[in-house]
């Protein structure tokens, strides 16, 4: 058996620390539902601001508070206003990694989901295992904006980690279609 990721929340701002609660985390129930996470599940979090790792369970909040409040011993870790990562995971068998594809969802500033990703593991001929990131549409059609961006550097970046001048194109069309031929 091997520990996979099931779900994850990337970049979910704490909204709250409440050290005179039972432990655990409040997340709002809607978030929780989009990602696959249920109340009482353990999950891991991890605080990007201060680097402190934590474990504890989750339980609902108000649905459409977009809140993330640590209880407990746990609201000592983190501040309101850090970013964190929370993962939920489980065990499966090793052939089982083929059939799974965990949600990860990325939020803005005020707990909106900003992305929905999957992650996704396949075999080719050459590799037994390689991995992909699947993006889905962004909610309600948002766009991300991009100003400033420096697409030789960029270019020439990419390029420096391998990819070659279709690929670099082929990326500079699909996400800043603004430059593309």
């Amino acid at each position: 058996m091997k520990k996979i990721v099931r779900a994850k929340l990337h970049g979910i701002t704490i909204t709250g620390a409440d050290l005179n609660y039972h432990g655990s985390i409040t997340l709002d129930p809607e978030i929780c539902e989009q990602a696959g996470i249920l109340p009482m599940e353990f999950v891991d979090i991890w605080n990007k601001d201060s680097g402190a790792r934590i474990s504890t369970y989750v339980i609902y909040g108000k649905p459409g508070s977009r809140c993330c409040i640590l209880n407990g011993a746990a609201a000592r870790t983190c501040q309101r206003g850090d970013q964190v990562i929370i993962c939920a995971t489980e065990y499966i068998d090793t052939p089982q990694i083929f059939d799974i594809e965990p949600v990860v969802l990325t939020f803005d500033a005020q707990n909106n989901v900003d992305e929905v990703m999957s992650y996704q593991v396949y075999a080719t001929p050459e590799h037994p295992y390689n991995f992909r990131i699947k993006r889905e549409e962004r909610p309600n059609g948002a766009q991300r904006q991009i100003v400033n961006v420096d697409v030789e550097a960029l270019a020439a970046d990419l390029r420096a980690r391998g990819l070659n001048d279709h690929a670099i194109a082929d990326i500079l069309s699909c996400h800043l279609n603004q430059f593309a031929s």
